[in-house]
């Protein structure tokens, strides 16, 4: 059997192909089980260990490994154990290549959009201001004056607070007295000391709601985004007359934390508790 035919081709052994309920299982399938089996475990393994690990017969494992090997999608070594190929580390770099964080973040900005017609943003850190970096309006006529490219201080804004959430608490007060600024509206808070604190609350639960302090009337419910060094890369948020918080506050805060999980796994990422 080849690799090509192992993948268009369901395998026709009578162990899983036997009695009604039992369904084929592809050749494709059998091969990223062989793959995931190593990822997983960690270490090499010979194509009989895989064959008891995946409960698959093993004429099926060999054919299929010695395929592998031959693509170099896995190689083996001298005691004829078998481990991932050069081919996939190939594949990983062009991946790693096509990922960017602000496209899926905007499919993912889209998205909640549509579920929750309400404005959402994507925003990031320009050293002591936060940016809207991508916007999709909400499909009322409530007005939000932060556009694309608008920059505000950190400490006005809920994404703000969770931008700078990840530094050590030394470097995140000096950084709120050095750019707290007052507010249109003078309710943001001015104190680098609480504000600090608020930061690394808000980074801790995943969670940032701020009302009426940059705008009146106006609340925010941002989500950090963070990267693999558990750092806020930057941050999702909606945008929406303050009332509806008061509302339905954990209807927002459960969509913006579930559209920032998405945005991290398909980064690659992990969320630690």
């Amino acid at each position: 059997m080849t690799m090509a035919s192992a993948i268009t081709a369901p395998l026709n052994d009578p162990e899983e192909a036997a009695g009604p309920k039992r369904s084929r299982v592809s050749g494709i399938d059998r091969a990223l089980q062989i793959l995931d089996q190593l990822r997983d475990t960690g270490k090499p393994a010979t194509a009989y260990d895989l064959a008891q690990r995946v409960k698959a017969p093993l004429s099926t494992i060999y054919t299929i490994v010695d395929d592998l090997v031959a693509k170099e999608l896995l190689v083996r070594g001298e005691d004829g154990s078998v481990w991932l190929g050069p081919r996939l580390y190939h594949y990983g770099l062009a991946y790693e290549r096509s990922i960017d964080l602000m496209a899926i973040a905007k499919e993912e900005m889209l998205d909640l959009n549509r579920r929750l017609g309400e404005t959402i943003q994507i925003c990031g850190r320009d050293k002591d201001m936060m940016v809207v970096l991508a916007m999709a309006e909400g499909k009322d006529h409530f007005q939000v004056t932060s556009r694309v490219g608008s920059r505000v201080p950190l400490n006005w804004v809920a994404s703000g607070r969770l931008l700078v959430g990840h530094l050590p608490d030394a470097e995140r007060i000096a950084i709120f007295r050095r750019c707290a600024k007052s507010s249109p509206t003078g309710r943001a808070e001015m104190d680098a000391a609480a504000l600090s604190a608020q930061s690394a609350q808000a980074i801790h639960e995943r969670l940032s709601i701020q009302a009426g302090e940059s705008a009146y009337s106006v609340a925010c419910v941002a989500a950090p985004i963070l990267d693999a060094k558990r750092e806020c890369a930057a941050t999702i948020s909606v945008v929406l007359p303050d009332f509806k918080v008061a509302e339905a506050r954990a209807l927002y805060a459960e969509a913006v934390q579930a559209a920032a999980a998405r945005i991290e796994a398909r980064l690659g990422g992990s969320r630690s508790s």
